[in-house]
């Protein structure tokens, strides 16, 4: 009896030592703009949690979409709320519906390399919208000098860089120029991928970041950090009070005041020209995509786990990464949300 009762213990202590080399892994995909902080959030958790590990894949805000609809990701990420269209089709795949947590709060900047200029340039939104449509071509243009007295801005061409990729920073950016501009709105519209009048390609945040480094007199967009670490300068954007804001925490916190009170039950909001002397206007929440329903126990319980983690201790790591956390209100209706998940 004794050497049956060394040999069970022996065998569930070699269960226990397997079960903690080989953590239930996770794995998840999407958009690119949250990267840095997901990265810190799921290494952060680990530690906490070892038997939880998360996998997470920066692709993109519409792969992110597209592999958690065909279920080849246990979550996906997303700048941009899936439309009607897209919940329709995780239904009709998947059997069940999926969630939009909201994690924490960016911003989209207009990033460029002028030769000579250092300083943070000044963008109206009828300029912004008048470079991406081609239509403002140098960067001596009036539309950009009149905002920038002072200025030597050279004569030269303006190159636009764009994200090639289907992206949430995308849908940020010409969800915002929709709304200030009824030519883009009517020519382009807005979504994870447009066609872009104008300009080159560059894969995800770090590869237009990286486009505009080597690519004299060029414009982009990134999500603040890649912009901030990578030393490369930000303009500031005139917002819906007629005030121009560069991007900091202060001005995303400011554009999400409003719809903190009055976001809707599945957190589908878009924020960008929001009201606010300080509001920096193009600013987003940034969406965690869950399914409803899970068949695998574990992991239903593990990602519940790690969203209530990310709701509380999780947001004291978002400022130092230049993100903005949650408002209050959107917290506590997020925790109730959680008990959607089955």
């Amino acid at each position: 009896m004794k050497r049956v009762a060394v040999l069970v213990v022996g065998i569930l202590a070699l269960g226990a030592m397997v079960w903690a080399q080989n953590p239930l892994l996770i794995n998840g995909a999407g958009a690119t703009f949250p990267y840095p902080i997901y990265s810190k959030w799921f290494d952060e958790y680990h530690q906490k949690n070892t038997n939880t590990e998360f996998n997470y894949q920066s692709v993109g805000s519409g792969a992110g979409i597209r592999q958690v609809t065909e279920g080849t990701v246990d979550f996906g990420a997303t700048d941009g709320p899936m439309n009607d269209d897209q919940l329709k089709a995780f239904q009709a795949k998947r059997g069940s519906g999926i969630l939009h947590f909201p994690t924490v709060l960016g911003a989209a900047v207009p990033t460029y390399n002028v030769p000579g200029v250092s300083g943070a340039l000044n963008f109206t939104p009828e300029a912004l919208a008048g470079i991406f449509l081609g239509k403002i071509t140098k960067w001596n243009d009036p539309a950009i000098a009149g905002a920038n007295k002072g200025v030597n801005l050279p004569a030269n061409d303006i190159v636009v860089v764009h994200r090639s990729d289907g992206s949430g920073t995308t849908y940020i950016w010409t969800d915002y120029l929709s709304k200030v501009s009824d030519e883009w709105k009517s020519k382009v519209s807005k979504n994870t991928s447009v066609n872009w009048p104008v300009g080159l390609g560059g894969k995800g945040n770090e590869g237009v970041t990286g486009l505009i480094k080597q690519t004299p007199n060029s414009i982009g967009y990134v999500e603040l950090i890649y912009a901030a670490q990578n030393n490369i300068p930000y303009g500031a954007v005139k917002n819906s009070s007629g005030n121009f804001v560069k991007a900091d925490l202060a001005g995303v916190s400011a554009a999400a005041a409003g719809a903190a009170k009055e976001i809707p039950d599945d957190f589908r909001v878009s924020i960008t020209n929001a009201p606010g002397k300080n509001a920096y206007p193009i600013s987003s929440f940034t969406w965690l995509l869950i399914p409803q329903k899970f068949q695998d126990a574990g992991k239903r319980e593990a990602v519940k786990g790690f969203l209530k983690w990310m709701l509380t201790d999780g947001q004291n790591y978002a400022e130092s990464l230049s993100y903005a956390k949650l408002p209050k209100e959107i917290v506590e209706k997020e925790k109730k949300a959680i008990n959607s998940i089955q």
